[in-house]
């Protein structure tokens, strides 16, 4: 039998359940209406979970377990409210200073210790839970999921004549979930979000309005971090949703608030700013000590006990898994890992044996700061393709540093950059300790007469410190702390 012609008979069934309406549909839970749903609420359920462990693995959970429960608390508050009250709910708060909060399908929902910093009141708080919450009552990422997939049915079946298009067609299927949920579903499905969590708000007793109030006050942050992030030469770390897709004094958005007073109880209206606040008091920002701090190009590590240094110029992104250097022309990366040395005796042992480096070439003992260590060039996939890569381990204790170069053009000053980098590792000493210390949350009364400019004197922070303790507590561009307030600064 020709090759397109087995491909014929293997799809026509596929095109006969599409021609005779075969397709599963679902009652949507907010609307009530049919609509098509690929993914049944078994399959929902366990996108989430297996989704969960990823997100955990990839940014770390705070480790402050009162805060978490409090989240925690208030989450199920406003889901007991909401149109999916069966499901098991999760809140869950990540380790990052990125201002954010997303959800999985099936109840998985997670707020960074980024975007809390900004919170000022407890009202705030569930308005972005809420908001959070409604993507997960909706569905959008099940509806988003299934119209894709129904778009590209002609895609699937052209892949399957022309097998080429196959690979291509399943990686954007695969990445269009995770996409919607760091980037957000697009205006019609945050306004929806935006509705559901006011509603969910009045419900459990919170005034509405604090989702219009959380919108303008991360609006402001995003202006501002966007501005910042274009002076930095990077990404802008701002929250995926209403704020990217419509303008905080959109009409539409005052008037789904509007309508959520409808669901409000005798008791709607609370707000609790004060004990808030005092939840916040100690709250980790900026680099965490869990993670390690970054100040300038060198990288502190309280727990691991070490620091390193980068090139000057460079740029440091950290992350549970790996710290990475990346030049300021972004033609050069440093990649360094920290994992258990095992049996290993030596760092060249440990390059062969544990790494699994069998190619090793120009292999060379090192000393850094005393510490033992040895470098060699392999063959490997880098962001520029496949190079000659410069790897290195070195040991500290029972812990082995591990680090891999690789540069768009291959040169002498990379390979000294490199080297110059791994020798950099050294235990921490007694100064150094207090760099290791990452800045925290100090929520205080304010004074008489105090103004962000004279509380930014005082706090460790580099970049426009008025402005940023303004976006903090709600005052941006040119408030002013009121006498007898809780105001947040930074220590």
């Amino acid at each position: 039998m020709p090759a397109l012609l087995r491909r014929f008979v293997l799809i026509f069934p596929i095109l006969a359940l599409f021609a005779a309406g075969v397709v599963a549909c679902a009652v949507n839970p907010v609307s009530g209406e049919r609509e098509l749903a690929l993914l049944s609420e078994t399959d929902e359920l366990r996108l989430g979970q297996n989704g969960d462990v990823d997100i955990r693995n990839q940014y770390g959970v705070y480790g402050d377990a009162r805060l978490r429960a409090y989240v925690q608390q208030i989450g199920e508050q406003l889901a007991a409210h909401s149109h999916r009250s069966q499901l098991h709910y999760t809140f869950t708060i990540l380790d990052t200073p990125d201002v954010n909060a997303f959800a999985l399908p099936g109840g998985y929902i997670y707020i960074t210790r980024g975007i809390l910093a900004h919170l000022n009141s407890e009202a705030e708080l569930a308005a972005v839970l809420g908001h959070e919450i409604g993507h997960v009552t909706a569905r959008h990422a099940v509806r988003q999921y299934s119209a894709a997939l129904g778009a590209n049915v002609g895609i699937t079946l052209t892949s399957i004549l022309v097998p080429e298009l196959a690979n291509r067609s399943a990686q954007s299927l695969f990445g269009l979930i995770g996409s919607a949920l760091l980037s957000g579903y697009g205006r019609e499905h945050e306004l929806e979000a935006d509705h559901l969590g006011a509603v969910y708000l009045a419900r459990t007793g919170y005034n509405p309005q604090a989702m219009l109030d959380v919108i303008t006050l991360l609006k402001n942050q995003e202006s501002f971090e966007k501005e910042r992030a274009l002076q930095e030469g990077r990404e802008p770390r701002v929250y995926h949703g209403v704020f990217a897709t419509h303008p905080s004094a959109d009409q539409r958005l005052q008037q789904v608030v509007v309508q959520a007073e409808n669901d409000r109880s005798s008791t709607s209206g609370r707000v609790e700013r004060n004990s808030f606040l005092r939840r916040l008091d100690g709250l980790a920002y900026g680099d965490s000590e869990a993670q390690g701090i970054r100040r300038g190009n060198d990288f502190y590590h309280r727990g691991l006990n070490f620091t390193v240094h980068f090139p000057d110029h460079w740029r440091l992104d950290n992350s549970p898994e790996k710290l990475l250097g990346l030049s300021a022309s972004g033609d050069a990366v440093i990649q360094m890992q920290a994992a258990a040395r095992g049996k290993a005796r030596t760092p060249q042992e440990y390059l062969v044996v544990q790494m699994q480096v069998h190619d090793l070439r120009n292999g060379m003992a090192l000393t850094a700061n005393g510490l033992s260590a040895y470098s060699g060039v392999t063959r490997m996939q880098t962001p520029f393709g496949l190079r000659d890569t410069p790897v290195a381990v070195v040991f500290l204790k029972q812990q082995a540093f591990r680090f891999f170069g690789a540069a768009r053009e291959e040169s002498p000053a990379f390979q000294r950059a490199f080297l110059d980098t791994v020798q950099s590792l050294r235990p921490l000493t007694a100064t150094q300790q207090s760099l290791a210390r990452g800045m925290r949350v100090d929520v205080r009364t304010a004074k008489r007469g105090e103004s962000f400019a004279r509380l930014a004197s005082r706090a460790p922070l580099k970049h426009e410190p008025a402005a940023v303790l303004r976006l903090l507590n709600g005052k941006y561009p040119d408030g002013e702390p009121t006498a007898g307030e809780l105001i947040k600064t930074i220590h």
